[in-house]
């Protein structure tokens, strides 16, 4: 279904701490999703800046802020400004999570999980129709952590993403990291949930290493990858022909040659599967 997008191999999520380093290490890194946000109503110098990515590296747009899940709907100024961006960069997809940000007009901040319902289904999906109208360029969604489980769940997880990404006919962007993380906190099983999902979908992953606090595996961005999710993408990228993967990291940025060794080890596993060069 999402065959004809190109494969992009393997990329990192642009952060200005190690930009100067990216640009000495060009070869290491196959493309850049960049924070849409940052860009939306650029100062001159940002403008500069995405120019300068845009010419070295494809670049896809990842939001933060479009507030999929919102009852009122999505913000119309903020659309109109994303599909400007959008319509500049001419990206293979863009990303956005499954989720709300907003509520009653209030901005909170905080990436929320919506309650797994047919409602919720159809709320995501009637926003999703309306960007659609906006941004031509293919959608995928990603899977958040979340620290509650909301009640009058209908559905499991899963089975939500699947129902969310066929209705509304988007892409999934299947954060491993995020998977693992809920699946610890939780206490669910990762086997049964992969086998809910709908393969046929997934375009891209995302990949990081949180830390524990108080007993909780924190989605901080902050850590190199461990062992256990390592192994989980090894298992998606044997499932699915994964068109790009993507290092998240956000905070405690180590050397450069760090990320690029967990580049190179997500290499070295799709490589293995025959995913990317």
């Amino acid at each position: 279904m999402f065959t004809h997008l190109p494969s992009l191999g393997v990329g990192l999520g642009f952060r200005q701490p190690f930009k100067s380093d990216l640009f000495l290490n060009r070869q290491q890194v196959d493309f850049l999703e960049i924070v849409a946000e940052h860009y939306l109503q650029p100062s001159w110098q940002q403008q500069q800046e995405l120019e300068l990515l845009a010419s070295h590296f494809p670049l896809i747009p990842h939001a933060i802020n479009l507030s999929l899940g919102s009852a009122e709907g999505v913000d119309t100024d903020y659309l109109r400004q994303l599909a400007a961006l959008i319509k500049q960069l001419n990206p293979p997809w863009w990303s956005e999570h499954i989720c709300f940000t907003r509520a009653g007009g209030v901005d909170i901040g905080h990436l929320s999980p919506l309650p797994y319902t047919k409602e919720a289904v159809k709320v995501l999906c009637r926003n999703i129709a309306e960007v659609q109208r906006w941004i031509d360029v293919p959608l995928i969604l990603e899977n958040i952590t979340y620290m509650v489980t909301l009640p009058s769940a209908e559905m499991t997880e899963a089975q939500f993403l699947a129902e969310v990404v066929k209705n509304a006919d988007c892409g999934l962007l299947l954060d491993v990291t995020n998977l693992y993380i809920n699946a610890v906190n939780h206490g669910y099983d990762v086997q049964q949930f992969m086998q809910d999902l709908p393969w046929e979908r997934v375009v891209q992953l995302h990949f990081v290493g949180g830390h524990w606090h108080d007993g909780i595996l924190i989605d901080s961005h902050s850590q190199a990858t461990p062992p256990q999710i390592w192994e989980l993408i090894d298992e998606v990228v044997a499932r699915v022909a994964i068109k790009g993967i993507v290092l998240e990291r956000d905070e405690n940025i180590p050397e450069f040659a760090q990320l690029t060794a967990e580049l190179q080890q997500a290499r070295e596993i799709g490589r293995r599967h025959g995913r990317w060069g």
